[in-house]
């Protein structure tokens, strides 16, 4: 039964990063907030802890080969189980929920938040790729269904943030500041070589395994222009890509008057999380504060976009339009699968993610069949290429 007064929330992905650190924040907040829905794909001893913690009313294993174990330990404890994609497609449109968080990783989270967008529930944003691969599509549904989507990619956050009481004066641009990742400042010669345990050490963040890759590669920066351009409605050269190693700025605006706007803090996805939950209202936090002592100088760098090139292929494919950022999202996952698996190099990684935009079929207004066609389509000369 729904408890008036307070936000439910769906967690698609709850094992992940972004969603433990959601379910922190709901801990903390346990007078706002109600975990109503959790799902996972494959972590089922996790998602049982979480479940047996935060009492949700329904849980959504998403392979059906772990569905008796999370049955048998949850069905004690009157927790609705179910198990397989569509059934995660349908928890999501349950009337008690308020708000979806999705924090699934890749393609995957594009049908679950179509199917809560035509439901009518606000969206918390951290897959991005659902807005790389169908932009044009989901903001238009949200639109069309009063929905509000509300960034929780800190880059983004902090856009919104800036935004925040400036809805009607013009963006002259925005400013995605990047870290650089471990490789910043290194060579072709360097990264030739490298190995997937120096690729996931991140200076300043802890995240996913597949964000962290993409961060090295600067494909994470990429794929955020392209989620910048759709959730605030810009043109490309509108988005500039700065690297800020020490990760402090998480993004700018620049209006017409020419004034800049930037929102500071140290790297910690609760912070944006628990905007993005509570929004419009801030809520009080123990988390750690920022000292200006602690950083006597920041640093800001032009992006190598010769030597990380994923960089330019992401300019490309938004350019390009249609459903050229699909096929980019799609190959970089099998890449980036086979990069973590030693079947891939490093550098091949934008090597296939370039060739598949040059061989895959460019629809110029696609439909959301033409979206699943094409990752299909591109997933498979992926694997052709690494094979």
């Amino acid at each position: 039964m729904k408890q008036e007064g307070k936000r439910h929330i769906a967690i698609l992905g709850s094992t992940g990063s972004i969603g433990t650190q959601t379910l922190e924040v709901i801990g903390q907040h346990e007078d706002r907030f109600i975990a109503e829905v959790l799902t996972a794909q494959n972590n089922a001893g996790l998602l049982i802890e979480q479940a047996q913690k935060y009492k949700p009313n329904v849980v959504v294993i998403g392979n059906e080969a772990h569905y008796d174990r999370v049955f048998a330990a949850l069905d004690p404890l009157d927790i609705k189980v179910y198990t397989g994609d569509d059934a995660i497609c349908s928890a999501v449109t349950m009337d008690d929920v308020d708000l979806v968080v999705t924090a699934c990783v890749g393609y995957a989270g594009l049908r679950p938040t179509i199917r809560a967008i035509e439901a009518g529930k606000n969206i918390g944003l951290a897959n991005k790729e659902t807005l790389v691969v169908a932009g044009e599509l989901v903001t238009g549904l949200a639109l069309e269904h009063g929905v509000n989507i509300y960034p929780i990619d800190s880059e983004h956050s902090a856009i919104f943030q800036c935004l925040v009481g400036e809805f009607r004066n013009r963006i002259e641009k925005i400013i995605l500041t990047a870290s650089g990742g471990p490789f910043r400042g290194k060579d072709k010669s360097f990264l030739a070589s490298v190995t997937k345990e120096q690729a996931l050490r991140h200076p300043n963040w802890e995240m996913g395994a597949k964000i962290t890759i993409d961060s090295a590669s600067l494909m994470n920066k990429g794929l955020e222009v392209i989620e910048a351009k759709w959730l605030f409605g810009l043109k490309t050269d509108q988005v500039e890509v700065v690297i800020h190693p020490q990760s402090i700025i998480h993004s700018m605006v620049q209006f017409e008057d020419g004034s800049l706007k930037a929102q500071l803090g140290l790297p910690d996805m609760r912070i944006p999380i628990q905007f993005a939950l509570s929004y419009p209202k801030r809520l009080k936090s123990d988390f750690p504060r920022f000292n200006f002592a602690d950083y006597p100088s920041f640093d800001f760098e032009k992006p190598d976009t010769d030597t990380f090139k994923n960089l330019r292929l992401a300019f490309e494919a938004i350019d390009r339009g249609g459903n050229m950022p699909c096929i980019l999202n799609a190959a970089n996952e099998v890449v980036v699968s086979a990069f973590l698996n030693d079947k891939i190099g490093f550098l091949q990684m934008s090597e296939v993610v370039e060739a598949c935009m040059s061989k895959v079929s460019h629809i110029k207004s696609p439909t959301l069949e033409d979206y699943v066609s094409t990752d299909k389509e591109t997933r498979v000369k992926a694997i052709e290429y690494i094979s």
